[in-house]
């Protein structure tokens, strides 16, 4: 709408950083022929003569349409409509970011002042009521079983040499040691890392 809402003297910029976006020259030509224009059209009609002045009012107009009319069919290129599922999937991305963030807090009150973790129930979605959001934390060394097996890549057997180590273990301090302790995959560390926590 640059060019339409300035009269044309926006016309210019206006193609000049839609090339830059597109990194395309034909926009770029664009900018310079509407700059031509632009300038051309004020010095004909700041010349004063009839003759000149009715070309350079005219020239002006010209470009003042063809800018216009141009920017509206280049916008959909520049600026692609976004469908519902687009938004629906960058809904998503946030929610997934937004809930990442909320595990590295909980991770850092846990790491730092347990007895607060605990307090808060920090991944122990089985107590309830709770009031603190940890994004979906599991604290490995207190969680009953049917909790843990929200854990992505374990299995019963898996969750059964967990919950049976874990109490004459004084509980594990991190996913690597789990996996030696209770002979996991290797696998499984990068899997249950993101979600898996262990509060002393």
């Amino acid at each position: 709408m640059v060019p339409l809402l300035s009269a044309g003297f926006g016309a210019p910029a206006s193609f000049l950083y839609a090339a830059m976006r597109r990194r395309s020259a034909a926009l770029g030509g664009a900018a310079v022929l509407y700059g031509v224009g632009v300038v051309g059209g004020c010095a004909g009609i700041v010349d004063g003569n009839d003759g000149p002045a009715v070309i350079g009012l005219l020239v002006f107009v010209l470009t003042w349409m063809l800018s216009t009319v141009h920017a509206l069919v280049v916008r959909p290129r520049l600026y692609p409509p976004t469908s519902a599922s687009d938004q629906m999937n960058e809904r998503a991305v946030a929610m997934a970011r937004h809930r990442r963030a909320l595990r590295e807090a909980a991770r850092k009150i846990a790491l730092e002042d347990p007895v607060l973790a605990r307090e808060l129930r920090i991944g122990r979605p089985d107590l309830l009521p709770r009031s603190f959001d940890d994004g979906g934390l599991i604290d490995v060394n207190h969680a009953p079983p049917e909790v843990l097996s929200r854990l992505p890549g374990l299995t019963y057997e898996m969750i059964d040499r967990i919950t049976r180590l874990r109490v004459p273990s004084g509980g594990f301090v991190s996913v690597e040691e789990l996996v030696v302790h209770c002979d996991l995959p290797p696998s499984v560390v990068s899997e249950i890392a993101e979600y898996a926590l262990f509060v002393r």
